[in-house]
């Protein structure tokens, strides 16, 4: 049974940036086999070996799949004029097993929703040297850089190689104003990563908003929205996962 998700973030105080977009969902993927041994490391306190292959090919797990069946249900129970009318997805490959597993399970025969088109800048976090680590490995095989990690904390630690959260954010606002300018006034939907997530409430927060590194976390096949006036995007749900608990009922 998953906990209850937390409510919306209190707005931080910014120059609120300019959106268009009458809606944005931000949905993560469903669980990922990386996700469940890494999990499975925490949880018994071993030391796992890094996984082999790119991120970006880690697939859905079997839970991951349900996961994203019930988020297609969840889709399909929105009323025609809550459903989105853009979907774009990340590129790895359990974010778009995750579209089109949900697309399958909406009920709605694929006619009433779009095509995903799939952007690079919804890539989730990239590690460099340390992909498909888990924290105990990268602290076995790099313990100046694990305390490095922890010192400069999630948000400004850059992996050699890799990005920090406030790199992400870079990418992600990059996006969101461009798809503002593509989609104006439009609904639209974004199936990519927790980190995508946060990336999206700094930006839509605004200028001068402090970092976000206090937010709950954002749960596989979790959905969080923002609601737009015509001028500006306001959350209105952060990483709600009652679609997936209405599904085990």
């Amino acid at each position: 049974m998953q906990e209850p998700a937390a409510g919306p973030p209190t707005p931080a105080p910014g120059l609120t940036a300019p959106f268009t977009l009458t809606r944005l969902t931000v949905v993560r993927h469903g669980q990922s086999t990386a996700n469940a041994a890494f999990a499975d490391a925490a949880r018994t306190r071993t030391e796992q070996a890094p996984l082999e292959g790119r991120d970006a090919d880690v697939p859905l797990s079997g839970l991951g799949l349900t996961q994203a069946d019930a988020l297609g249900r969840w889709l399909g129970g929105l009323d025609p004029g809550e459903r989105p009318q853009l979907v774009v997805c990340s590129p790895y490959a359990r974010a778009r097993r995750t579209w089109e597993r949900m697309a399958a399970a909406s009920g709605t025969g694929g006619g009433d929703l779009p095509h995903a088109v799939v952007d690079q800048r919804l890539r989730d976090r990239e590690m460099g040297v340390f992909e498909l680590h888990p924290p105990a490995a990268i602290a076995a095989r790099a313990p100046e850089e694990a305390a490095r990690r922890a010192r400069l904390g999630e948000w400004f630690y850059r992996p050699p190689g890799g990005e920090s959260l406030a790199d992400v954010v870079l990418r992600v606002r990059d996006l969101l104003h461009h798809v503002d300018r593509a989609a104006a006034g439009r609904r639209v939907l974004l199936v990519a990563h927790d980190a995508i997530a946060v990336a999206v409430q700094h930006v839509t927060a605004g200028i001068g908003a402090p970092v976000p590194d206090d937010l709950p976390p954002v749960p596989n096949a979790s959905v969080t929205r923002w609601h737009g006036d015509g001028h500006h995007l306001s959350l209105t749900e952060w990483a709600g996962t009652g679609h997936l608990d209405a599904s085990a009922g």
